[in-house]
């Protein structure tokens, strides 16, 4: 049977979510993410926010010494590290202990952290970390359910599930094809998958390199998965494609893959208009966010160290006050007295609904408005030079504003407030590639740090198969070795004055050597797989595809100043810290300095 399609206008009146969808969200062990919504272009608000919405809106080997500080963190295979005393690097220690790899802050680029006044956070996924088992469902059953009641989708997608650990940030999805790819930092394509099948190499080529001119991989015909909150559409977008090649009838007339991905964003935006994911977190933060120790002591190091601290989110002031209550909530309140904003102590400008990344723009007239935290109002912003906090440089006392709790606005209005000579005097700290590093590094000159909760998973798992790499390197030198010898033999077997006993010894170890080869290319093959299926059982390492660095590691190394797995690591560390990169080298520098 095949059902008509609605349009998407005639479903914007929507109902909550059902009772038992609300049941089970309520039973729900532990959770994630914020939202990431579209812009009504189909341009990414990255941050978690669609324009509007209420609240969606180094040194790699060296152990350094300094005091504790773990905290709760997210990582890739769902274990969730045991929050600490909240110990920073001005915490009073008895004796110093090693900050472990996987709490390290590393290093693209030269950072000299006095030459920065003023430092700034994201609050979804930065400040707050969120839990996958909870909220990335909740959000994941709720798109569902628009699809079912808005979208005239069939109702057995009501019983799906969803396994939240099965995609990873830096895929590609592709619209037209229904495929998922993992590309290396070339843009080749090195994995894919059509829905939950994968691809084979033939396919592959046939689909992505057989052009004369290479695909950008750009929007609008494929859609980046960058941020932790778009997982589980990528996922829903999965299971639709296999449902509908199994299925052609059960979906609305006239649905291809390219709509169906539209669909799929459209039905997330719902879910979060509603005010349905809001509540829920509202109702318990504890469920949905990770508790962090370390964030209060960081930030007020920060600012005893003569700096600015500002906040720019893209959610809106009353979900940011509930957030932020919870997390600084232990530092400032008693257990059940309430939001009070006592968490607006640690930040000398608060911007909320920022529609980031627009914000970055200086040309953008969005306008600034006030926020009255009490009542939430929205009043007329007047800046004036008396409002500014002053240059932090001049005294350990910032001179607070009249007013600090604002929404909208652009970057231009944040830069008054500061009262910064130079963008390069501002640190920022976010999650988001592009809707928190690349612009705000690409466009402004903003020093900037990237928050990759997986990346302490992933270097506990580097460590321990360093005596795999070594295999691997290995059987990769001993495969070019054999090649080396069969080519040199074909070459023999081609010259005039090869005797025909010559050449019947010549084809023996020219079959011995194929065969060789043949062991080895399969021994190498298997040792790369296990090892990449070590990281994860689809995608392999975050940062890697297959010898080259991935897609999202190139984007790491060109726009993030610093990287960390939480953003309380950078808590870690004296504030006055000048962080040095490691030092680059090229493939000859391998082999000449034995690497």
């Amino acid at each position: 049977m095949l059902f008509s399609r609605r349009p998407l206008a005639a479903a914007l009146h929507l109902a909550p979510l059902s009772p038992p969808l609300l049941l089970l969200f309520a039973s729900a062990s532990s959770s994630c993410s914020p939202a990431a919504a579209a812009s009504a272009s189909g341009s990414r608000d990255f941050d978690g926010c669609f324009q509007g919405i209420s609240w969606l809106h180094s040194f790699p080997e060296q152990s350094l010494w300094i005091s504790s500080g773990c905290t709760a963190v997210r990582m890739d295979s769902g274990a969730v590290e045991t929050a600490s005393t909240g110990a920073v690097w001005s915490t009073p220690s008895a004796e110093p202990r090693s900050i472990s790899v996987g709490k390290e802050v590393f290093c693209n680029r030269s950072l000299n952290m006095r030459n920065i006044t003023a430092v700034g956070f994201d609050m979804d996924y930065t400040l707050a970390q969120y839990k996958p088992e909870t909220f990335e469902a909740l959000a994941y059953y709720g798109t569902i359910e628009k699809l079912v009641k808005d979208l005239r989708y069939p109702e057995e997608l009501l019983t799906w599930e969803f396994d939240w650990k099965y995609m990873v940030r830096g895929l590609v999805l592709d619209k037209k094809r229904g495929n998922i790819l993992k590309m290396d930092r070339h843009k080749y394509v090195k994995v894919a998958y059509h829905g939950f099948k994968e691809l084979s190499k033939e396919e592959k080529v046939a689909a992505y390199g057989s052009t004369l001119i290479r695909d950008s991989f750009d929007e609008p015909d494929y859609a980046l998965i960058d941020t932790l909150f778009s997982l589980g559409e990528a996922y829903l977008f999965a299971q639709l494609v296999d449902f509908m090649d199994k299925n052609p009838g059960k979906v609305p007339a006239g649905t291809d893959y390219p709509l169906m991905y539209r669909d799929v964003r459209s039905a997330v935006d719902l879910c979060h208009r509603d005010g349905t994911l809001k509540r829920m977190v509202a109702k318990d933060p504890a469920r949905y966010i990770n508790e962090d120790l370390a964030i209060v002591p960081m930030l007020e190091m920060i600012r005893k160290s003569g700096r600015s601290t500002f906040l720019v989110t893209n959610s809106l002031w009353d979900y940011t006050d509930v957030v932020m209550n919870y997390l600084c909530g232990p530092y400032t309140s008693d257990v059940g007295s309430g939001l009070n904003h006592k968490w607006l102590q640690y930040f000398d400008i608060v911007i909320t609904g920022s529609s980031k990344p627009s914000f970055f723009h200086d040309d953008n007239r969005a306008g600034l408005f006030e926020v009255e935290p009490d009542s939430g109002k929205l009043l007329n912003a007047d800046i004036q030079a008396s409002k500014f906090i002053g240059s932090p440089r001049s005294s350990h006392q910032h001179s607070t504003p009249v007013q600090k709790v604002y929404q909208g606005g652009n970057v231009g209005h944040l830069h008054r407030l500061l009262s910064v000579a130079s963008s390069s005097q501002i640190l920022y700290v976010g999650d988001h590639i592009y809707g928190d590093i690349l612009r705000s590094k690409k466009v402004l000159g903003w020093r900037t740090m990237l928050v990759i909760p997986e990346l302490e998973q992933e270097v506990k798992l580097l460590s321990e198969s360093k005596s795999t790499r070594k295999e691997l390197r290995h059987l990769r030198m001993k495969r070019d070795s054999i090649e080396d010898r069969i080519h040199h033999l074909e070459w023999s077997l081609k010259l005039d004055d090869v005797t025909e006993n010559q050449k019947e010894k010549l084809f023996s170890e020219h079959d011995n050597l194929l065969k060789q080869r043949e062991h080895v290319r399969r021994l190498h093959q298997e040792a790369q797989r296990q090892h990449h299926q070590k990281f994860h059982k689809v995608w392999g390492q975050l940062m890697k595809t297959g010898y080259q660095n991935s897609r999202f590691a190139h984007q790491v190394e060109r726009f993030a100043c610093l990287y960390s797995s939480q953003v309380t690591n950078f808590g870690l560390y004296s504030p006055n810290k000048y962080y040095r990169p490691s030092e680059d080298y090229m493939p000859h520098e391998f082999d000449v300095l034995g690497l």
